[in-house]
């Protein structure tokens, strides 16, 4: 696992202060923007450059072999004027015999060529996407954490998935197609003129009105194809969301305004699908129609032509050859016009993605803390997830080496955007939070996440055993601290229970409580073993019993480490050092359990209540 995916656990710290992109959500502007087919095949180029020398010789391979079968026509025209003329007399079957042993060398090279190109472009596609998908994930790991604020994972993971493989099929299928069916065109065009220029402007008038509709249908379908990619994403964000809280829907009996959601999502989805397909879809009939066309007239005028003596019959089978292979291309390159539609609308979204504004490069930075001693100072910090509604407005508070201060607070008072900010997941707008004097500002974010452990509230458990999801990215851990700090938390009897032990697979059909995944994330902290410790209601999903025998274990965890509880049950902070007490982002209280209950203030106003709901 990768050891800074600090932005996909800090995620899973917010609060509910935090802006919501809501069911199904996704950011509408993307959609509204106005699309840019030629911005977007140029950016796909230019990602591709270090690709062009290969991409170069597939193209010249495929040039190549499609001139290969351009010169066959022309040879089967001396051949069909041959066999015309034995016809009449003796059949000259060197020359037969040599024409087609010329063509038969000519096709199988022009075969050979194009098996060349196809692998070269199998290959430079697949380590484009393979790019493409890297550099996405790397970008992810780069995003400030306000961007997850505003975008579904599944519109995310949508660009990730269908947009690039949308990309590497068109690399893959349709460049050389294209590359092949304009030389094809180009070169029939010329070997027809080269041939017959009347009978050349005859089939070249019968496919203009094929290039004015096709154009037309290009200019009129792109904007379909880009709603359809951001429906994609939304359908997909959607569905993400509604089964990753499955249980919570069934609860609640949302599957009816779930379903609502996905229908009118779903419905969009299809219009646009649906407008996309069938204005593509016209292009190829009118291409097949317009080829027909072309037949007919060369047939016709050819006819007169040779009834008059104007040309040979050889003349004409070349022609008939020739009309195919120019009226061809065009259906080739409708439906590849259709695919690059798809590709650029494809195109577009990823690099808008790969686009955004990233974290701050923070190489430069000199400051670098190994072994804090843990005095955190918060000085008249201010912060607001958006600029104009503040959520913390003016708060300072000073942690001491090895103390235990616990924030509590209502919900929405800003307890855990003061632990956000701390990790710097998000920058201040405002103030200075200071680590053993050094301003967090200072330090880069990786140095600032290395001197601290966490446990939140929302346990993450990724697919591995239960050794590497303890162990997760911390080296040199042997198997006996892994049971140490199982034992710890004491969750090691029922992981012997197992039938694999420590090496059980935790997945889809590893059956773990809530309570159990969360002392597995308690023991992942006590091996980071970090100088400070953050813990975000880590005893909430654990019963009462369980929640002592944690508290026993944080006890331990805590002895020589400055540690940041919150916590809602105030039972499990009375042995805090300083209680901060939170309100609308501000402090309103501070001190100690029996001090602040000897105030009778906010604090002893929110025990006493939770004293009774529990009596």
């Amino acid at each position: 696992m990768p050891k800074n995916n600090d932005y996909t656990i800090g995620s899973q710290a917010a609060n509910n202060n935090r802006p919501s992109h809501g069911p199904g959500g996704m950011r509408q502007s993307t959609g509204e923007k106005a699309n840019d087919f030629g911005k977007a095949i140029r950016q796909l180029a230019a990602y591709c450059k270090r690709y062009l020398p290969a991409i170069i010789v597939a193209l010249v391979l495929a040039i190549t072999g499609t001139i290969f079968n351009l010169i066959g026509p022309d040879k089967l025209s001396d051949m069909t004027d041959l066999i015309t003329e034995g016809l009449t007399g003796n059949i000259d079957l060197d020359a037969v015999i040599s024409i087609a042993a010329f063509l038969a060398i000519l096709y199988g090279l022009g075969l050979l060529f194009n098996y060349i190109q196809g692998f070269i472009m199998a290959t430079v596609s697949q380590k484009i996407t393979r790019r493409l998908r890297s550099d996405i994930s790397t970008k992810i790991n780069l995003l400030p954490l306000k961007y997850f604020d505003s975008n579904s994972y599944g519109d995310i993971l949508s660009r990730v998935t269908n947009d690039v493989d949308t990309i590497g099929m068109t690399l893959n299928q349709s460049l050389g197609t294209l590359i092949s069916s304009v030389t094809m065109f180009i070169g029939a065009l010329f070997m027809m003129f080269y041939t017959n220029w009347i009978m050349a402007l005859a089939g070249v008038g019968a496919t203009i009105i094929g290039f004015i509709l096709m154009t037309f249908i290009i200019s009129r379908s792109q904007k379909y194809f880009l709603q359809q990619q951001n429906e994609l994403g939304a359908i997909n964000g959607h569905i993400e969301e509604i089964y990753a809280g499955h249980d919570v829907v069934k609860a609640y009996n949302g599957e009816n305004a779930a379903s609502k959601t996905f229908e009118v999502i779903n419905n969009r989805l299809y219009t646009c699908a649906w407008k996309s397909q069938f204005m593509s879809g016209l292009m190829m009939p009118i291409m097949n129609f317009i080829g027909n066309l072309g037949y007919v007239v060369v047939c016709v005028i050819g006819a007169a032509m040779a009834i008059n003596g104007t040309i040979s019959f050889g003349v004409i089978v070349a022609f008939m050859i020739y009309i195919r292979l120019f009226t061809q291309p065009l259906s080739q390159l409708a439906q590849a016009a259709t695919t690059l539609q798809s590709t650029a609308a494809a195109s577009e979204r990823v690099f808008e993605f790969l686009s955004e504004e990233e974290l701050a490069d923070e190489s430069d930075k000199q400051e670098h803390l190994d072994n804090a001693k843990g005095y955190v100072e918060f000085d008249h910090i201010r912060f607001g997830y958006n600029p104009d509604k503040p959520i913390i407005k003016d708060f300072s508070a000073v942690a001491q080496p090895g103390q235990k201060i616990a924030i509590v607070g209502p919900t929405g008072a800003g307890k855990t955007t003061i632990v956000n900010l701390l990790m710097r997941f998000y920058e201040l707008d405002s103030g200075e939070i200071r680590i053993d004097g050094v301003p967090t500002s200072k330090l880069t974010r990786e140095n600032v996440h290395d001197l601290f452990c966490m446990v939140l509230q929302d346990t993450w458990l990724f697919e591995g055993t239960i050794k590497e999801n303890v162990i997760y990215c911390k080296e040199g851990i042997t198997d006996e601290q892994v049971e140490e700090a199982c034992k710890a938390v004491g969750i090691h009897h029922f992981i012997q229970t197992l039938p694999d032990g420590y090496n059980t697979i935790l997945n889809d059909h590893a059956n773990l409580s809530a309570g159990q995944k969360q002392l597995l994330t308690i023991a992942r902290a006590m091996i980071e073993n970090a100088p400070m410790l953050i813990l975000d209601e880590a005893t909430s999903s654990v019963d009462t019993r369980t929640e002592i025998q944690i508290q026993q274990a944080m006890d331990k965890l805590t002895q020589g480490r400055t540690s940041f509880i919150i916590a809602h049950r105030l039972s499990t902070i009375k042995n805090a050092d300083l209680i901060l007490v939170m309100k609308d982002g501000d402090i309103i209280e501070s001190g100690t359990h029996e001090n602040l209950l000897s105030q009778g203030g906010f604090y002893a106003d929110l025990y006493n209540s939770q004293f009774e709901q529990v009596s």
